[in-house]
């Protein structure tokens, strides 16, 4: 069969085979297992680093504030060139930046060579999802784009679930060097099957000429696409405790075994993982997705709010964790949705570049933040501040929605 390239959507429909529509979300997932995956590399071996290198949790917590604000500063920039140049070249590219700047951190592990590698890692960051969300968009057909959206965004989970178990299990096997090397190895393979994949490239001058002159970065700016912006913003700050010291803040609380802690870390990605593939048929089933997003987190608010408050069996914690995970990621795929409704034609990419640099500012808050909670020996703290700004990340969809019927009754 002849290879189809993605055109402009006619009718709601993009142009590719079914075949190559299960092609193109297999690559992209693929692509965000690894960005996933590196995001996570690191952490799991800050007790290691932390001994090794000498320096203490604030300045670790540096070095993901670096990432994060390398991410903010870059992602708009992805998402015009995403728009201009074709997602798949630059997804490429980001994995084998990702991939060369764990390679260096294995040859060279210093603290200097982690902030720069955590630097190039940010690079690499802001292109994944104004490039994958535009892939997605372009190549799967409206009625299962929730599904395609809950997909990718359970491979991301999966590789965040995978970091932390391998990455602990070949430093301690191996040593911490060989692990940020295979994790690079890891980037860089994945890659490859990218680069074989041209019928997933877009013709720019008919991405060009579906956005329209209306689209420029100024019509973007709209109070939606603001307000969604603080969406992603708080998401990620409310969630960046657990993700990034939940496994030093339950060893600190019970003196849980770090494997175990790790395995809470697991079991709260892995729970964000399956609660994505249940939402992605909620989403493609019901038209109110801001009511699944603020149902969602308001439950994961009040069981990380149980970890923090009652002394539980480090099993327990576990479980919970899981289990606020699967809250969290009810929501994902209709947050994509609500994002994808407010997007202008053509703009796909720059519209999910700039609502995800939310990801990263809240990124760049979060990890100093709670690494002073942890110096300041205060491990509870950090289940207790997720949830509080759990609650006011769940009322975010619901303003969003009032102002937008509000807007309309005036027209």
């Amino acid at each position: 069969m002849a290879t189809t390239t993605i055109g402009p959507r006619t009718s709601g429909r993009p142009t590719l085979t079914h075949g190559q529509e299960q092609k193109a979300v297999s690559l992209v997932s693929g692509a965000h297992l690894v960005s996933h995956f590196n995001q996570l590399a690191v952490i799991p071996l800050f007790p290691l680093l932390h001994e090794r290198l000498g320096v203490n949790f604030i300045q670790l917590g540096l070095a993901l504030t670096v990432f994060n604000v390398v991410s903010v500063v870059a992602q708009t920039p992805a998402g015009v060139l995403v728009d201009r140049l074709g997602a798949r070249r630059l997804l490429i590219a980001a994995l084998l930046i990702g991939g060369i700047a764990f390679v260096g951190l294995g040859v060279v592990a210093t603290y200097a060579t982690l902030l720069g590698a955590m630097a190039l890692l940010g690079l690499a960051n802001s292109v994944y999802h104004p490039a994958d969300y535009d892939l997605l968009h372009a190549a799967v057909r409206d009625d299962r784009v929730g599904r395609a959206f809950s997909y990718h965004t359970f491979s991301g989970y999966v590789g965040s679930g995978m970091a932390p178990p391998l990455m602990l299990w070949v430093a301690t096997a191996f040593g911490m060097n060989v692990a940020f090397i295979a994790a690079g190895c890891f980037g860089i393979a994945v890659a490859m099957p990218l680069v074989f994949a041209s019928q997933l490239d877009r013709r720019p001058a008919a991405s060009t000429a579906a956005a329209g002159p209306s689209t420029g970065m100024r019509a973007l700016l709209t109070p939606a696409i603001l307000g969604f912006t603080l969406f992603f913003s708080m998401l990620s700050l409310s969630t960046s405790g657990i993700q990034n010291f939940s496994i030093v803040a339950l060893h600190k609380i019970d003196n849980i075994a770090l494997s175990l802690a790790n395995i809470g870390l697991t079991m709260f990605l892995i729970g964000i993982a399956f609660g994505v593939l249940a939402g992605g048929v909620i989403a493609d089933k019901t038209t109110r997705h801001e009511a699944v997003a603020i149902g969602g987190f308001v439950c994961c608010a009040l069981v990380t709010l149980g970890i923090g408050v009652f002394d539980l069996n480090g099993y327990v914690s576990v479980l919970m964790l899981g289990l606020a995970g699967f809250c969290s990621g009810l929501i994902m795929p209709s947050r994509d949705m609500l994002v994808r409704k407010v997007a202008p034609p053509g703009a796909m990419g720059r519209t999910f570049g700039i609502v995800t640099t939310g990801f990263n500012i809240g990124g760049a808050i979060g990890p100093m933040a709670f690494g002073f909670l942890l110096d300041r020996d205060m491990p509870r703290s950090i289940f207790y501040v997720s949830a509080a700004l759990m609650v006011v990340t769940a009322v975010i969809p619901l303003l969003l929605e009032t102002l937008r019927r509000r807007r309309r009754s005036l027209v």
